[in-house]
């Protein structure tokens, strides 16, 4: 089994990514998948369930209480048997939800939700390293693995060098290592040489490009994946593609992160803008 925990600036297309990416490995690689949705938004499983709202294990926690936090209320089974459960996070203005992540991935392994016959967990996790609860599966040892999400854009490289700097903390107490950057692209000037600039430079790799097409929200429209929708469209290819690379990646690293002058440098250089 290899739990992988997906990082990018909120907004980048982070839960899409990793949604189509678990539905093209489950259809065309024949993978076992778990989604753990990190995200007090509870949006990371909607695709994989066909658009249905999932109840929360931290709203079970709070109204039910922990004994009722089990595997069968709060893992639903989605497209091609994916599993998914998604953390929620507290009451709007209440708490931090960054412990919500926490709590949620402490019960899930108490329950052992994540079974050895399961060949991929991802825990698609909010925005950018700031909280020490979002920062959990990587600094607890909880994901072996981080992919980054971004795009050409400039605050999405922001994003993804804050989170290599958290990487780079956490990657000797943890074990944890960087598999690569996927590319959603944003359709912006010399974006696809922007990012292997940016990920050679961090001692990495750009490990997929994944092309910008209207399938993907055509797809959204109806609660589904591109695979489940249509998986003869090039972009399900496109997802496949990714999901190979996933499978077979080898090259795992402790990222360098550039200074901010280095980073300014880089944006100047390719006129990039947010």
């Amino acid at each position: 089994m290899r739990k992988i925990a997906i990082y990018g600036k909120g907004g980048i297309g982070k839960s899409t990514t990793t949604q189509n990416t678990a539905a093209a490995l489950a259809h065309f690689h024949g993978k076992k998948v778990f989604i753990h949705g990190c995200d007090p938004k509870a949006d990371s499983t909607r695709l994989i369930l066909g658009g249905k709202p999932q109840e929360t294990l931290m709203d079970v926690l709070r109204e039910q209480g922990a004994e009722k936090v089990t595997n069968d209320k709060v893992i639903k089974v989605g497209y091609m048997g994916i599993h998914c459960v998604e953390s929620g996070g507290p009451e709007p203005g209440v708490g931090c939800a960054g412990r919500g992540v926490i709590t949620a991935i402490d019960l899930m392994e108490a329950n052992g939700a994540y079974t050895p016959d399961l060949d991929f967990v991802f825990f698609d996790v909010l925005g950018d390293v700031v909280c020490g609860g979002f920062a959990m599966p990587i600094r607890d040892g909880k994901a072996q693995e981080v992919y980054i999400v971004a795009s050409g854009e400039m605050m999405a490289i922001y994003a993804a060098n804050n989170i290599c700097k958290g990487l780079l903390k956490f990657a000797k107490q943890s074990g944890v290592r960087l598999g690569g950057v996927i590319c959603n692209s944003r359709k912006v000037d010399r974006e696809r040489e922007f990012l292997e600039e940016f990920t050679a430079s961090i001692g990495t790799q750009m490990l997929h490009f994944v092309p910008r097409d209207n399938i993907v929200q055509k797809a959204e429209f109806n609660k589904k994946t591109v695979t489940e929708y249509d998986p003869t469209e090039q972009q399900a290819l496109e997802y496949s593609e990714l999901g190979r690379k996933i499978i077979e990646n080898k090259n795992f690293c402790i990222p360098k992160p550039l200074t901010m002058d280095q980073l300014e440098a880089m944006v100047v250089k390719y006129g990039i803008s947010d």
